[in-house]
């Protein structure tokens, strides 16, 4: 009996850590600066509140690819990818600090800038 309780406690334990983690990681950013990253270089730093609507083309390093970055009403996605798997495009609109939009293929991040305006 004692095995069995010690194994319920365990695993609430786990479940009540799992959720205040999944909480934290996906809380929504109050950060407004954006960052562009290629292949770790910045390409782009934006800021969300002042920038205008519009699609920014990002070219693959070599050249045979490409990301549309779309901001639309101080929100940032990638819309559009010519990489096969299509999962930055399916990550939507960027909003925790912890997960940032990810394109592997491409080598490209969109990421709230560290230390960006609150």
């Amino acid at each position: 009996m004692k095995k069995h309780k010690l194994i319920l406690i365990i695993t609430g334990a786990v479940f009540v850590v799992s959720v205040i983690l999944s909480v934290w990681i996906l809380r929504k950013s109050d950060r407004t600066m954006i960052e562009i990253v290629q292949n770790g270089t910045v390409l782009q730093t934006i800021d969300l509140n002042s920038a205008k609507d519009q699609d920014i083309r990002i070219e693959s390093p070599d050249g045979s690819s490409y990301n549309i970055v779309s901001i639309r009403g101080g929100r940032v996605s990638v819309s559009e990818a010519g990489c096969p798997d299509q999962t930055c495009v399916k990550m939507g609109t960027l909003q925790s600090d912890h997960l940032p939009i990810v394109c592997l293929p491409n080598k490209l991040i969109v990421r709230f800038a560290e230390g960006g305006a609150s």
